[in-house]
């Protein structure tokens, strides 16, 4: 499991974005948000740096939590 940083995470737009470029590196990640810390803790087979690299192309930089 992965737990990942997101400062610029406040919404339910930003979640759903969020989602949506972690599963397209791995359509099968299992996600649990926390909104108030901003992080999402990610099952996931895929490789860090590609859930991160998805996740600058849709505006949001992220850091290991």
């Amino acid at each position: 499991m992965t737990t990942l940083s997101i400062p610029e995470m406040s919404c339910s737009h930003c979640k759903a974005s969020v989602e949506k470029a972690i599963k397209s590196v791995d359509p099968t990640a299992v996600l649990d948000f926390d909104m108030v810390a901003r992080t999402v803790a990610v099952q996931s087979d895929a490789i860090t740096d590609a859930m991160r690299a998805a996740l600058k192309t849709v505006g949001y930089e992220a850091t290991a939590a």
